[in-house]
C-alpha cells in the first residue's frame, strides 16, 4: 500500500495551497464534474457560462429546460447529447433530496459512492471528484495527472484509474480539505512537469525517494 501523506506534504511546502476547485458553489462543481469530461476547462467554462445566464445554476430551472435547449447551452463542452442524458439525471438525483449534500451524505453513509456510480455518464473520477469537493469526505482522485506521477516516482502497472486508487492508504488524520488540496497540487504540477519524462526529472520531486511513501 502507498502512504501519500509525505508526497502531499512535499507538495504543500514548495507549491503552497491551491484552493481547487475553480467554482461559486457546489452545485457549480457537480455540475462541472459532469462537463469536464473528455475536455479542457476553457470548454466547460463557456458552457457553465451559458448555463449561468439561462438559469443561474438553478437545478429546477436547469430540469425544466426542453433538451434540445440543454444540449445547445452545453454544446461547447462537447459530447453535449450524452452530457445532456448525465447531467439530467444527476441533476435529479439530487433535486429529490433538495441538494441537501449533509442530508444525501447521512441518508446513503457508505453506499454513496457506489449510488452515484450507477448514474449515466458518472465514472470513478467523477464520484470521487463529487465526495470530496461536494460531500466534503476524504478520497484519493486518481486522475490521469496522478497516474503519470506516481509512474514517475517509480510505481508500476498503474494503468488504469481503479489500480492506483485501490494502492492509496489515506490514515484517518487525512481530510476532506487535505483531499481537495492534493488533487489541486497534482493537477497544477501535472500542468508544469509531467508533460514529460525530461521535464518531471528537473522538478522539484526528481529526487523524491518514494520509499518515503510505505504504509507505516
Amino acid at each position: 500500500m502507498i502512504n501519500p501523506v509525505p508526497l502531499y506534504k512535499e507538495m504543500f511546502q514548495q507549491m503552497g495551497p491551491q484552493h481547487w476547485w475553480p467554482a461559486d458553489s457546489k452545485m457549480e462543481i457537480v455540475i462541472g464534474a459532469i462537463l469536464v469530461q473528455n475536455t479542457n476547462w476553457n470548454n466547460v467554462d463557456m458552457a457553465l457560462t451559458n448555463l449561468k445566464d439561462e438559469t443561474h445554476l438553478d437545478v429546477k430551472q436547469i430540469l425544466n429546460l426542453p433538451t434540445e435547449t440543454l444540449q445547445s447551452l452545453i454544446r461547447p463542452s462537447g459530447f453535449y447529447v450524452n452530457k445532456t442524458r448525465s447531467l439530467q439525471a444527476v441533476l435529479k438525483w439530487f433535486d429529490q433530496d433538495d441538494c441537501n449534500f449533509a442530508l444525501m451524505a447521512d441518508k446513503y453513509k457508505s453506499d454513496l459512492r457506489r449510488t452515484m456510480l450507477k448514474l449515466p455518464g458518472v465514472g470513478e473520477e467523477t464520484a470521487d471528484s463529487l465526495l470530496v469537493y461536494v460531500f466534503d469526505q476524504p478520497a484519493f482522485i486518481a486522475d490521469k495527472y496522478a497516474r503519470t506521477l506516481f509512474t514517475d516516482l517509480g510505481f508500476r502497472n498503474l494503468g488504469n484509474y481503479s489500480k492506483l486508487q485501490k494502492r492509496i492508504w489515506l490514515p484517518e488524520s487525512f481530510t476532506y480539505q487535505d483531499a481537495q488540496e492534493f488533487h489541486g497540487l497534482i493537477d497544477e504540477f501535472g500542468k508544469r512537469y509531467l508533460k514529460s519524462r525530461r521535464d518531471f526529472d528537473a522538478s522539484f520531486l526528481g529526487g523524491f525517494d518514494k520509499h518515503q511513501l510505505d504504509r507505516p
